[in-house]
C-alpha cells in the first residue's frame, strides 16, 4: 500500500476549523432525533495531525477520514465541523461524553475496551500495524529491539501491540501524537516507531526511513460516538457509509489517498 504524495502535506494543526458541507435543502432533513451538540451541524473531533486520515493543507482539515466525514454530513443535509482534539480522551469515549463532539474521527481501531464506552459506525477501514526504522538501520524485526527504544503513539492499539510483543528490556515512549513521535526518531531519541502502516508510510518517502516489519492485527476502524441515546446517528452514518460505497464515492475518496 503506497501513500499518493498530495496526502501527505500535513502540518501541525492548532485550534477549531469548520468546514462546511453543501446541503440539498435549507432545513437538515435528517437532523431530527440525532441528538446534535449543534443544531444543523455535524460536529466532528479528530487528533490531527494524523496523515492520510486527518492532517490540515491550504488552511481547511482534509484527509481520507474528513474527506468521508464531508461526505457524510452532505448526505445529512448538515454542515460538517471540525475539532482538534487529543486522541486519548477521545478513544477513551471522555471526549464525546462532555457533549465536545457528535462524532469521533479519528483513525480509531475498534476494540472490546472502546465498545464500553461508545457506539462505533460499521468499519470502513482496515489497517496494518508497521515499524519505522531509519534506512541505516540493522533492526529488521522486533526482536532487534532488545535493548533498545521505540515509539507510539498514547492510547492507541500500536502501544499496545508493543507493548504486549517487544522484549522485555525494550524501552517503550508514548508520545501524544504522530508529530512528536517522528520528531523523536528523526532526532535519535528513539530507535523506531510502531503505528499504523498508512502512516509510517509516510515517513518513508524522502528516503531516511525505512518498513521493516508489517503486522497484520486485524484492526478496522469505525467513527464512534455516545454509547447511550446515538442510536439514530450511528444508523444514519452507517446509511451514507452503504450509500457512499453503493455510488462508488468510498472508492473515489480511498484512492484519493491509497493505492494497492
Amino acid at each position: 500500500m503506497i501513500l499518493k504524495k498530495n496526502a501527505l502535506l500535513a502540518v501541525l494543526a492548532t485550534g477549531t476549523l469548520a468546514l462546511t458541507a453543501c446541503g440539498g435543502s435549507e432545513e437538515p432533513a435528517a437532523e431530527g432525533g440525532l441528538n446534535l451538540v449543534s443544531e444543523g451541524n455535524l460536529t466532528v473531533c479528530s487528533d490531527i495531525p494524523y496523515p492520510p486520515f486527518e492532517f490540515e493543507e491550504n488552511g481547511e482539515y482534509t484527509g481520507f477520514d474528513i474527506d468521508l466525514m464531508r461526505e457524510i454530513a452532505t448526505g445529512m443535509d448538515l454542515e460538517l465541523s471540525v475539532q482538534d482534539v487529543g486522541f486519548d480522551g477521545l478513544q477513551s469515549g471522555a471526549t464525546i461524553a462532555a457533549g465536545q463532539c457528535d462524532i469521533g474521527a479519528s483513525a480509531m481501531t475498534i476494540t472490546p475496551e472502546r465498545e464500553a464506552n461508545l457506539a462505533f459506525s460499521d468499519p470502513y477501514y482496515d489497517s496494518l500495524q508497521s515499524l519505522l526504522v531509519p534506512e541505516s538501520s540493522d533492526v529488521a524485526s522486533l526482536e532487534d529491539l532488545a535493548g533498545m527504544s521505540v515509539g507510539v503513539q498514547q492510547g492507541t492499539t500500536g502501544e499496545t501491540y508493543t507493548r504486549e510483543n517487544v522484549p522485555a528490556d525494550t524501552e517503550v515512549v508514548a508520545f501524544p501524537s504522530d508529530a512528536e513521535m517522528y520528531a523523536a526518531v528523526q532526532a535519535g531519541n528513539v530507535d523506531a516507531l510502531l503505528q499504523d502502516l498508512p502512516v509510517n508510510l509516510g515517513h518513508t518517502e524522502d528516503g531516511a526511513f525505512t518498513i521493516a516489519e508489517e503486522y497484520e492485527t486485524d484492526e478496522q476502524y469505525g467513527f464512534a460516538m455516545a454509547k447511550e441515546g446515538s442510536e439514530e446517528l450511528v444508523a444514519a452514518v452507517n446509511e451514507q457509509l452503504t450509500a457512499m460505497r453503493d455510488s462508488g464515492k468510498y472508492q473515489e475518496i480511498y484512492d484519493t489517498y491509497f493505492t494497492e
